[in-house]
């Protein structure tokens, strides 16, 4: 007989999970420094740079996952940050941005752990909803900071638009009962957590990453 061992909404189970690395990303050196308002543009200009590569991974595998049953639920077309990233990097940048950026190591690692376990609808969520949600909502104090400190309202932080979305409060919430909804067992929903965990600590290696360049960013 089997036992239930949380009668939370799997969203919720999945929050309370993740929470503690949440925070150690939230409050990591280098993203403490970036809402502090202690960077140059340049300082900010690394993480669209870096985030260009991550959002390139996700959303290929949210193209690989259209038609997946469980996968293409949380495939949602106005969600998609490249078109905003892309005209991001090119006021930041410049418009040779293309040829001339590229990831760090650890960047590096985290789009190869987004492919790798996007072979499975979990897998693909786990990183979705670690990165997308987050933009979302505590993202958009990223955004407050990029049009107070830099002057970026539009090219330069578009990243954090989300008009088409309509309201973010209920958008979040209709991802969520899509989380509370999916098909998986126990043990898939484990899979999903851990998966979340690993998702965010790739957030937390990028930025412990920029952060051994705070001297060149410093304001």
């Amino acid at each position: 007989m089997s036992v239930t061992t949380d009668a939370r909404p799997f969203s919720a189970t999945l929050r309370a999970s993740t929470l503690e690395v949440h925070e150690k990303a939230n409050y990591s050196t280098y993203m403490r420094a970036l809402l502090g308002g202690e960077l140059t543009q340049e300082g900010y200009t690394q993480l669209a740079i870096q985030y260009y590569f991550v959002y390139g991974a996700i959303e290929a595998a949210s193209d690989r996952m259209a038609g997946d049953s469980v996968g293409g639920e949380f495939v949602f077309d106005e969600l998609r940050r490249l078109p905003n990233l892309e005209r991001d990097l090119a006021h930041l940048v410049g418009p040779d941005w293309r040829s001339t950026i590229s990831p760090l190591a650890s960047t590096r690692e985290y789009v190869s752990r987004i492919r790798e376990a996007s072979s499975w609808a979990g897998g693909y969520v786990a990183h979705h909803y670690t990165r997308y949600l987050g933009d979302i909502a505590g993202g958009q104090a990223i955004r407050r900071v990029l049009e107070r400190q830099y002057d970026l309202a539009d090219a330069g932080a578009l990243f954090y638009h989300f008009e088409s979305i309509g309201s973010a409060p209920r958008f979040r919430d209709a991802y969520r009962a899509k989380l509370d909804n999916a098909p998986w067992n126990e043990a898939e929903r484990a899979r999903v957590i851990d998966e979340t965990l690993v998702a965010f600590e790739c957030n937390v290696a990028v930025f412990d990453e920029l952060a051994r360049r705070l001297d060149e960013f410093r304001a």
